[in-house]
């Protein structure tokens, strides 16, 4: 099923569909439980300049309001099994999770650890982004968390941990991952960014990929930006549908880039 108001998309591959549009009109035009994975990394209402369609400084109400109303369809959406990610500020996602616990099942706080950000007055210096991961109905379909190698001291080469002295039992294939991800690479460098405001690192996106779906399966990110979440699908072979309100360019250019190197 294609969104209502008949929207066409602006730019297609076997494995996927990008809108030009507002997000709520994408949603509100997918069948219910028609998607297997949906990641959505929203604007975090800090005043940045996402483009003239974007008011990224509403006032608290008004954006944990906009916010219920995708995510409801979002839980609507997806398929019984399936697993939502949302990345956001900490204090966006206590509610956004209080909200999501009426549709869905709570599974994981996972925290981002951020390197560089600036410090705020009278606070504690921020240094992670939060995201949630909900499951529709007990158990996710796909779980499939990978190992990390052990954690090397990159001066000596030493492992930083021991393990209790336990070290001989553990996987061969790595350590197993936690809710805390301290290895996601910022994308600040001019030279990796493709847009100006904020985008996310393709590890990032890889990791939820591999966690929560399965070659074939259909993934929803609502909130295009540069099109990391596109990209990744791509390459890994998911199917996968989304939108961008504002400029599609970045990911265009990014697919393009992408056709180059094949």
């Amino acid at each position: 099923g294609g969104p209502h108001k008949s929207i066409e998309p602006i730019f297609q591959t076997k494995l996927g569909k990008l809108y030009h549009a507002d997000c709520l009109d994408l949603l509100r035009g997918l069948p219910d439980n028609s998607v297997d994975c949906i990641f959505a990394d929203p604007p975090f209402n800090l005043g940045k300049d996402y483009g003239n369609k974007v008011n990224d400084k509403l006032e608290k109400y008004d954006y944990l309001g906009w916010c219920y109303a995708w995510l409801e369809e979002c839980c609507r959406v997806l398929k019984p099994k399936g697993s939502l990610f949302v990345y956001n500020l900490p204090k966006w996602n206590i509610h956004i999770a209080s909200f999501l616990d009426k549709f869905l099942t709570f599974r994981h706080w996972i925290s981002v650890d951020i390197k560089f950000t600036l410090p705020i007055p009278k606070r504690l210096y921020p240094s992670h982004y939060s995201m949630l991961y909900f499951v529709k109905g007990p158990l996710p379909k796909t779980f499939h968390p990978p190992r990390l190698p052990m954690e090397t001291c990159r001066h000596c080469g030493g492992e930083i941990k021991d393990y209790g002295g336990y070290k001989d039992k553990m996987n061969p294939n790595g350590i197993n991952l936690t809710d805390v991800w301290i290895d996601i690479p910022p994308v600040r460098h001019a030279k990796f960014k493709t847009r100006g405001a904020n985008e996310l690192s393709m590890k990032l996106l890889d990791r939820v990929v591999d966690i929560a779906t399965d070659e074939g399966d259909l993934v929803l990110d609502p909130f295009g930006g540069a099109g990391t979440t596109y990209i990744v699908s791509e390459i890994k072979g998911r199917r996968w549908v989304g939108s961008e309100i504002e400029d599609c360019g970045p990911i265009l250019d990014r697919f393009k880039r992408l056709e180059e190197q094949e």
